[in-house]
């Protein structure tokens, strides 16, 4: 029987989660091994997994059971939820997309405290609603009182973990580098140019690539006791949009221009969440120097040795940029 610690794994599939099975399975010399949790043990990622020699166990945080029983002889735990997860009407009119994040949140903290973990990671995220107060920011509702939904309600759900006294570490994530091949790269103006639109003007924000969310929740595993109760923020590179011009710039041998619209030209674009996206961009950009401050790229390269660059990131991935 092996003595290696089990980290479970929730959302194994997905990006945050896959890059932390992908970390534990790349160790194999490691002190721990990986218990994969999925909705669907039959997907081509979960099969893959397997191959690869993760334990594979379906669970659902919408079913509390299946989740105590993928935590029982586990060590600890990573825990991230999924704000954009594809839901039906019924399930939408039923309960918000925060509501769930909530439920969720605290159906993991009570498995994790039944299941006696000694470790928890908890992907987070800043909830804004505070600091846009303590700024004296005015932003508007996207509903219910959140500013920016897919935030507020993970810093909302901290408390589920601190409330039980769940071991946890709570690791503050940020925009992915992965965006920019989803709609948020540089496009092609009305003259054929490159330009790069976010609202962020001359603050700077932090950015980084979705695996090194899971390779730096494993270098939290490795410390142990050192970081449970703590915050850790993460981020691969600060910049402001002028210097992200100069990166694609760079990556593409094209020149790309930086040309930020207002966070209220934003809001009134039309495009689908502009008003989350607009007020997730003004609290990047309003309480930049805490938000960029928080993440230590010191600290983070100590927990992920691997950690990338969005220079090193964009050489790899600049032919998936969708430029029309």
């Amino acid at each position: 029987m092996s003595d290696k610690l089990i980290i479970a794994v929730v959302g194994a599939t997905g990006s945050q989660g896959g890059g932390l099975v992908r970390a534990i399975l790349a160790d194999p010399a490691g002190p721990f091994t990986v218990r994969a949790l999925t909705r669907d043990a039959g997907s081509a990622k979960a099969r893959e997994f397997a191959a690869q020699g993760a334990e594979v166990v379906e669970a659902d945080l919408d079913d509390e059971a299946s989740v105590r029983r993928a935590f029982d002889g586990a060590y600890g735990a990573f825990v991230v939820t999924n704000y954009w997860v594809q839901r039906t009407p019924e399930e939408e009119q039923a309960r918000t997309r925060a509501t769930m994040e909530l439920d969720q949140a605290a159906t993991a903290a009570r498995a994790a405290k039944d299941a006696g973990l000694k470790h928890v990671v908890w992907s987070t995220l800043e909830d804004t609603r505070p600091h846009f107060e303590r700024l004296g920011s005015v932003v508007p509702d996207v509903f219910d009182g959140y500013k920016v939904p897919h935030f507020d309600a993970k810093g909302e759900a901290n408390a589920a973990f601190t409330d039980l006294g769940v071991p946890t570490t709570f690791l503050q994530t940020t925009f992915y580098y992965e965006a920019f091949l989803v709609g948020q790269g540089p496009h092609r103006d009305e003259n054929g140019e490159l330009v790069l639109t976010n609202p962020m003007d001359d603050k700077v924000m932090s950015l980084v690539a979705a695996d090194d969310i899971g390779k730096s929740a494993l270098g939290i595993f490795r410390r142990g006791e050192e970081f449970v109760g703590r915050t850790v923020s993460i981020a691969g590179t600060h910049a402001t949009g002028a210097e992200l011009a100069d990166k694609f710039t760079a990556a593409l041998g094209e020149k790309v221009t930086y040309r930020p619209p207002t966070h209220d030209e934003v809001r009134a674009s039309g495009q689908p969440g502009a008003l989350e996206i607009a007020n997730m961009f003004q609290f990047y950009a309003d309480a930049s120097d805490y938000f960029v401050g928080a993440r230590d790229l010191g600290l983070v390269r100590e927990l992920n040795p691997a950690l990338r660059s969005l220079d090193s990131w964009l050489d790899e991935h600049k032919s998936e940029l969708a430029l029309s």
